[in-house]
């Protein structure tokens, strides 16, 4: 599978016979169009005798549903077992190739989010650190990280949600991860910027019609993607995605309250997707379809 992205190096099954393991039913390069995080769900057959896991160099999450099993994993020449429990993610470190093999007693279910290197390699940077031990970060996250599981969970299940809720989901995964998991501090990240935080907004209102990506938003006023989501939420209250949101639901509220565009003309005007996205985003944040609130 090759995905032709200049904001992503993701190779994550070259060589992997996945049609003998695995069915996938959702990929949101494909299904939402993402370009920053790479988040699939998968159907695992029953029982694997020897599956080749090849190196790959981003961070792989993967989140148990469903079933339980016992996992015998190889890597350096040395077999573990460990549980394959639903609910508690377990990170597969990069660039480390492995073998698998399990027995259950009918399909697994699992969610799998990527998470780009670069991502990592940069939020490191920013606190300080030259380098990640990988080995240690996974070996912490198996004691449990509710929040971490719950952020690939929701992921799993993210739907409609753009490209910016992608960026934001990773750069706080890899802060979580870092901070959590590999010892690293946050202490030195500035707490508040509102002058940058005002410039996004104006951004935003100017381009709204326009898909934004949070790494070109944060580049405009010079900060890392995870300092902007920090500092943003600090000033406003809410993710950049959320708040983006916000202003693309508001202006659509002004539009069929005060125009007779259609509602595919009004989705093109405030930067959704499509009728469909919009009219998803604006129930889940007004309770009512965009045409039940124009008759009202």
């Amino acid at each position: 599978m090759v995905f032709d992205s200049t904001r992503l190096d993701l190779r994550p099954y070259a060589g992997f016979e996945m049609a003998r393991y695995v069915r996938r039913t959702y990929c949101s390069w494909e299904d939402a169009g993402w370009e920053s995080l790479l988040v699939q769900r998968f159907e695992h057959v029953p029982v694997a005798e020897d599956v080749a896991l090849p190196a790959a160099a981003d961070l792989h999450l993967v989140l148990p549903a469903g079933r339980s099993a016992v996992m015998e994993t190889r890597r350096d020449g040395r077999w573990t077992r460990a549980r394959w429990t639903p609910g508690r993610v377990e990170l597969m470190p990069p660039d480390q190739p492995a073998r698998r093999r399990y027995r259950a007693d009918g399909v697994l279910n699992s969610v799998q989010v990527h998470l780009p290197r670069a991502v990592v390699d940069s939020t490191a940077a920013q606190l300080g650190a030259a380098a990640v031990d990988f080995d240690a970060m996974a070996a912490s996250l198996t004691a449990g990280d509710p929040l971490v599981e719950e952020i690939v969970r929701a992921l799993g299940g993210a739907g409609g949600a753009d490209d910016l809720y992608a960026e934001s989901a990773a750069a706080f995964l890899a802060m979580q991860l870092l901070t959590r998991h590999a010892g690293l501090s946050a202490e030195a990240v500035p707490a508040r910027e509102n002058p940058r935080v005002r410039a996004v907004i104006a951004a935003m209102r100017e381009r709204l019609a326009e898909p934004l990506a949070l790494a070109d938003l944060a580049g405009e006023v010079h900060l890392s993607v995870y300092h902007l989501v920090r500092v943003f939420k600090e000033a406003t209250g809410a993710t950049p995605y959320r708040y983006l949101t916000g202003l693309r639901i508001d202006e659509a509220k002004r539009l069929l309250r005060g125009t007779d565009l259609t509602i595919s003309q009004i989705a093109g005007r405030c930067g959704f997707a499509s009728p469909a996205a919009l009219s998803t985003a604006f129930l889940r944040h007004t309770g009512t379809r965009p045409s039940a609130y124009r008759d009202s």
